[in-house]
């Protein structure tokens, strides 16, 4: 997985747009009514305040504590940019919170604390303990993070985890069980060699030794060499209680013999030499950020045998906290933890090393570009694993509770793990795979607008991301200024920019053009104007020709006079059997609607052709289509003429004898809803409806925006179904993501 490039204006975009930050909070309760108000605060909230005073457990019931955790920090270490202070580190305290929220269905809240003394840390933590179910510290420098950490365990009752140390350790744990197995070496027996003496290194020393690595025979080195008995300079309580009695004062000289290596330090610090006087299947594990210790082209050079881990996504065996942290944190919080022990951490690395041995999912290779299997490049499971979510939390909780961790032990654990499933978006995952096949595909995009801003942003991220190449329809001059404007200036290198004036192939174009309109009121002169000035009809003959493989435009302008431009070079019409489809994205769902784009007021025939251009699109998303003919009314009432052709269009897939589900006409809330479907127990829907076919496109596009913006939806389309070549049209008030995002899907060929 390639490395993705930015710049600095796209980070700070990505943070200040649409809001600033990266998180909002969100009732779960109606908040409308005079009652509700009532109800939510006074007085109606007076009642779980007295049960919660007579017995605190109920605010596990009662409020969000069950399902709440805090990120927190004072930023004396932020992700190796050293003490950027509190305000500096929140940021990454807010992402750690959407990372908690994203992979594990945890609700977090970032707190930066301005302090550096850890008696005013920790009582200001002890402080707010009533109001979290568990505290994540985040970026504390050492040993301050040792003290803090400590004490807030002794103190609080619920779990305090500090995930620079203990996240690092949890998934170096995972890889080293799978390495040790391949190379069929035991844990007890090992010589490992760590470098780097501060927090996560003494936290992954210290988790092995709790799994069974003699203390004999681990290593401990930092700056000024191996930490051992009697050593004075640079000491402190921590590193003490690693030293060992042992002639050895070097990292080389530690190296020689070594089974394992741990590196928690910096870029450089092993080179080829001490990796070739490794024993035999050395397992490597160069976890330093940005940058490893030691890169795995060069380990490998000298030692092919080596099973070599970094803490990089371009490389194979990531060491990434992410797989451990939001699951540990779900097992802990569901059995109401007092605390994450060495017992339950241990459970989490088990649990992960068994998982990286199973057969892969493939929508898991696909996010991942590649086949993954067992083995050497394989040890450790992507973060893209769906099964992390029902197969991690079980093992932490079972492991809380057989050690009395558990306040609420889990009773059924089968019921638990399918509740788990359910708290899996499924369209991340339908999203991650559109991405991976847009970059397996490596499409050459054509983007039609090269003189808008929002287009030259997204052509630049499309190439940068790996998608493909980005060709873009403008003037050099004008690119290159919008670019630098933009902050993308670097990137005029990296894009082709094409227009009328630069191509060899405009009189090719100009017959293609005459030749299809010539008999629709288009001389010569009409040819040549659209041609060579209009960039719509331009990139349209681009593609057309081959040389392009998709399309993407209608930033700048209607999406009526972008459809009349492209009818120009294709046949994208109503008659020609084309349609728009709009994916809506909300709450976890995705709802396909149409026809968004091409037929005004489509007949019986239309309508099941749009059902089935729909179906397809459905297909491509990874979805099985049920699909919906709505109206105002249900299975024939009220009866109204206006109503008609959604009850007639299911009989025409009736004799097209098409392969998915289909029902109609009804309501939405019947297509949706599946308890108000069991109202009508003859339909044919096994499940609520994903592509609901509406009566004309002005229902379809007031239904799409009304769900944009009154529900906060995502909006991808409408995607054009139905044309020979893939085109996709946004709309004027796309941002540069929506942009980019019909770039995937054209990439795709989805439509």
């Amino acid at each position: 997985m390639a490395r993705q490039k930015y710049t600095r204006e796209e980070a700070l975009a990505f943070h200040l747009e649409p809001t600033p930050g990266k998180w909002e909070v969100q009732a779960t309760v109606p908040m409308t009514t005079q009652r509700d108000l009532s109800l939510a605060y006074s007085p109606g909230v007076a009642v779980p305040c007295e049960e919660i005073a007579q017995n605190p457990e109920l605010a596990y019931d009662y409020t969000n504590k069950g399902n709440l955790v805090a990120v927190i920090s004072n930023g004396t270490a932020v992700l190796g940019l050293g003490n950027l202070g509190a305000l500096g580190s929140k940021p990454v305290m807010e992402g750690k919170s959407v990372l908690f929220k994203r992979f594990a269905d945890v609700n977090s809240i970032d707190i930066e604390l301005d302090t550096e003394d850890p008696d005013a840390f920790c009582n200001a933590v002890k402080l707010m303990g009533p109001t979290f179910g568990g505290i994540n510290l985040e970026d504390i420098k050492a040993p301050e993070c040792f003290i803090i950490e400590q004490r807030l365990k002794e103190e609080m009752d619920i779990p305090v985890f500090h995930d620079d140390q203990h996240g690092t350790a949890v998934i170096c744990a995972a890889g080293l069980i799978n390495a040790l197995h391949i190379s069929g070496k035991k844990i007890e027996d090992v010589k490992i060699v760590l470098n780097g003496a501060g927090a996560a290194g003494i936290a992954c020393i210290e988790l092995l030794k709790s799994m069974g690595a003699r203390h004999e025979n681990c290593i401990v080195c930092d700056t000024k060499g191996v930490i051992y008995q009697g050593r004075t300079e640079g000491m402190n309580q921590w590193k003490s209680a690693h030293a060992i009695a042992t002639e050895l004062r070097s990292l080389e000289d530690a190296m020689k013999g070594a089974d394992v290596f741990l590196g928690v330090s910096v870029k450089g610090a092993v080179t080829p030499e001490m990796v070739e006087s490794m024993g035999d299947n050395p397992v490597i594990f160069a976890m330093a950020n940005p940058d490893p210790e030691i890169t795995p082209e060069e380990a490998h050079e000298v030692r092919v045998d080596a099973i070599v881990a970094t803490g990089r996504s371009d490389y194979p065996n990531q060491v990434n906290n992410v797989l451990g942290f939001p699951y540990l944190f779900r097992g802990a919080l569901d059995i109401n933890a007092r605390a994450i022990n060495d017992e339950m951490k241990i459970a989490c690395a088990e649990a992960l090393a068994a998982l990286a041995r199973e057969d892969v999912p493939d929508e898991v290779a696909m996010a991942y570009g590649k086949n993954l299997t067992f083995g050497r490049d394989y040890i450790i499971p992507t973060p893209f694993d769906p099964r992390l979510i029902y197969r991690i939390p079980p093992a932490v909780a079972k492991a809380g509770m057989d050690t009395g961790a558990a306040r609420r032990p889990i009773v059924d654990m089968d019921a638990y793990e399918i509740s788990l499933k359910t708290r899996l978006d499924p369209t991340a995952s339908i999203l991650r795979g559109i991405s991976a096949r847009a970059r397996a595909a490596q499409a050459r995009m054509i983007f039609a607008e090269g003189d808008d801003p929002r287009v030259l942003r997204a052509a630049v991220t499309y190439q940068r991301s790996g998608f493909g190449t980005a060709l873009v329809v403008g003037r050099e001059a004008d690119v290159k200024a919008k670019l630098e404007a933009a902050g993308l200036g670097d990137a005029v290198r990296e894009i082709e920019v094409v227009n009328a004036a630069n191509t060899s192939h405009l009189e090719t174009y100009k017959d293609f053009l005459y030749q299809r309109n010539q008999r629709s009121g288009m001389d010569r002169q009409d040819v040549h104007r659209l041609a060579a000035r209009d960039r719509h009809v331009f990139a349209a003959l681009m593609l057309a020709h081959g040389h392009g493989d998709g399309l993407v435009t209608g930033a700048t302008r209607k999406s009526a006079h972008v459809m009349e431009r492209i009818n120009t070079v294709f046949n994208a019409q109503a008659k020609d059997g084309a349609a728009g489809i709009t994916a809506l994205i909300h709450k976890g769902r995705i709802v396909l609607i149409g026809d968004t784009l091409v037929h005004e007021w489509p007949s019986e025939e239309d309508l099941a052709d749009i059902a089935e251009r729909a179906a397809g699109i459905a297909r491509h998303l990874g979805l099985e289509p049920r699909v919906a003919f709505v109206s105002f009314s249900t299975f024939g009432y009220p009866v109204s003429e206006r109503a008609e052709k959604m009850h007639v269009a299911p009989r025409v897939l009736d004799r097209r004898n098409v392969d998915f589900e289909y029902e109609g006409e009804m309501t939405v809330d019947v297509a949706l809803n599946p308890k108000t479907q069991t109202n009508y127990p003859f339909q044919r829907l096994t499940g609520p409806a994903n592509i609901l076919v509406v009566p004309a496109r002005h229902s379809a596009s007031i239904s799409t925006k009304l769900m944009q913006e009154m529900a906060g939806a995502t909006v991808i389309g409408p995607i054009l179904a139905g044309v020979d070549k893939s085109i996709q049209i946004c709309s004027s008030a796309s941002t540069a993501n929506d942009i980019l995002n019909m770039a995937v899907l054209a990439a795709c060929k989805v439509g």
